[in-house]
């Protein structure tokens, strides 16, 4: 079905190739799951078999990519082999551009030349598979990201192609809604379907894969049957981290009530509601903050999580309510104002990123609050340190993976060293390794001062790493206690006190 012989790729200005040498035949009907860490060449294999490199991005080409027995380079451009196959991209915020859910979905089918019946037939039962029938209406932008993968793979999904490319389409699926998509995933492969799976945990999808390949740095380092499948199998080599040592835990419930009852609160929120037309995204929120904390907001996708973070920067202004952060009411302050304490880092880091090299991407933020000359030099040097991508100022930020991307836009808050910084889903696009590094970076900064909140679907994480847990629900606040998983549990550091808990 996809042939590689010999394939490799170099993006662009790139100094180094993204993929070297790979050989690989994917059979009819087969369900290939690839791993690797971020920068392993996932996505740019990913775009190679889709036939995105040859028609559409471009770049050094050698080797070649047989599909359907033709050259990829042979085909009338992408026109013509999206009738063929259909990919979820691992920013799938990037494939959704029309007004609804509805039209987004529409869009493709009214393509092909279907009947009107049978485009009414394959919405329908599509939105029911993907569940966001109650979405139909919603404009794309005023969804979680969670919900924005769902309505990308849906769209797909209703053109029924041969081959299904998914890029971390799940990766900011909560639970429920991951499950779902195994579901689907595995009737299509029953009905025939070629499926190539491109994620950093793909234990969820051994029990339907037929191989497992294991890139790294470019190269097919491996590929297994999934009943030989193990991590340690593969021999992954850990991502370097300054910051690897246990650290000390002494948050205790007593502790924390103590500290709050003597301060006061850096976040505060009072009967906040937020709409999206007629949807009711929050729904009276009271919530305080206390400075040196460590928070994490749970939710499923849709909960109103990303709502609430967005107004302690003052990118969302209540719709009714109140929100003061450090002294500031958002309503009546602007946002260049609250930036200057306040770092969000959105759950998608390609609406961050803008400017030609990674240097520059930061230097960007620390020039609007006025840092500039040998102190936004030596700003940039340490977060790009911080995030492990010292080697990378030179880089244009569309050629970093989505980890690194990740990665970098954590740099360029970080760098402007805010008192308080938001992370929304941080850990989306990176590998275990990397997940753990950047908790360990969250952690040195609430040591330093810094208070943080985190926003995930991510329970484990939650519980791995976070003092105080708040789970939403349906806009509303339905839970706010202590992590008793850290509270009253200490270890021993090896040099460094601090605040994780492992």
């Amino acid at each position: 079905m996809i042939e590689l012989k010999d394939f490799s790729y170099t993006y662009g200005i790139a100094e180094n190739a993204a993929l070297k040498n790979v050989n690989l035949e994917i059979r009819k009907g087969e369900l290939l799951l690839v791993t690797g860490h971020s920068a392993a060449g996932k996505t740019t294999l990913a775009l190679a078999m889709a036939g995105i490199l040859h028609h559409e991005i471009g770049g050094k080409i050698t080797g070649e990519i047989i599909f359907k027995n033709r050259n990829i380079r042979d085909f009338d451009g992408m026109k013509e082999l999206s009738r063929h196959t259909g990919m979820v991209f691992d920013d799938a915020e990037s494939q959704l551009i029309f007004t609804s859910v509805e039209e987004e979905i529409l869009s493709g089918l009214e393509n092909r030349g279907h009947s009107e019946k049978e485009i009414v037939r394959r919405l329908e039962e599509v939105m029911e598979f993907c569940e966001i029938s109650h979405l139909k209406n919603r404009a794309p932008h005023t969804l979680s990201g969670g919900q924005k993968q769902k309505v990308a793979l849906a769209a797909t999904l209703a053109l029924d192609t041969e081959v299904l490319i998914l890029d971390e389409a799940t990766a900011e699926l909560d639970s429920k809604a991951a499950r779902r998509i195994f579901s689907i995933l595995k009737r299509l492969k029953e009905a025939g379907k070629t499926i190539i799976i491109v994620d950093h945990n793909i234990e969820d999808f051994l029990e339907i894969g037929d191989r497992v390949m294991l890139l790294e740095k470019g190269k097919v380092k491996t590929i297994k049957n999934p009943a030989d499948f193990a991590l340690s199998s593969f021999s992954l080599e850990p991502v370097s981290s300054e910051f690897t040592e246990q650290v000390l835990c002494v948050t205790h419930n007593e502790e924390l009530q103590a500290h709050r009852q003597k301060s006061q609160p850096v976040i505060s929120v009072k009967k906040l509601t937020q709409r999206y037309g007629e949807v009711l995204a929050l729904d009276g929120i009271d919530l305080e903050i206390y400075a040196g904390e460590l928070v994490a907001i749970l939710g499923e996708n849709g909960s109103g999580k990303t709502t609430l973070v967005k107004h302690f920067n003052g990118l969302l202004r209540p719709y009714s309510g109140n929100v003061t952060v450090k002294g500031l009411e958002t309503l009546k302050v602007p946002i260049n104002e609250l930036v200057k304490h306040t770092g969000l880092v959105f759950q998608n880091p390609d609406n961050m990123l803008f400017e030609d090299t990674v240097e520059a991407e930061i230097a960007f933020g620390l020039n609007n609050i006025g840092i500039d000359g040998p102190e936004a030099a030596g700003a940039i040097t340490r977060s790009l340190e911080l995030v492990g991508l010292s080697e990378k100022q030179k880089v244009f930020p569309r050629h970093l993976s989505r980890g690194e991307r990740q990665r970098l836009a954590v740099a360029c808050v970080i760098a402007m060293s805010p008192e308080l910084i938001i992370l929304d889903e941080p850990t989306t696009g990176l590998d275990a390794d990397e997940s753990e590094r950047m908790m360990q970076l969250m952690r040195k900064l609430q040591q330093e001062g810094h208070t943080i909140v985190m926003v995930t679907h991510n329970l484990q994480l939650a519980k791995d790493h976070a003092e105080r847990v708040i789970r939403m629900e349906a806009g509303k606040i339905v839970e706010d206690t202590a992590n008793r998983e850290c509270a009253g549990k200490e270890y021993l550091s090896r040099g460094r006190v601090g605040g994780f808990c492992a």
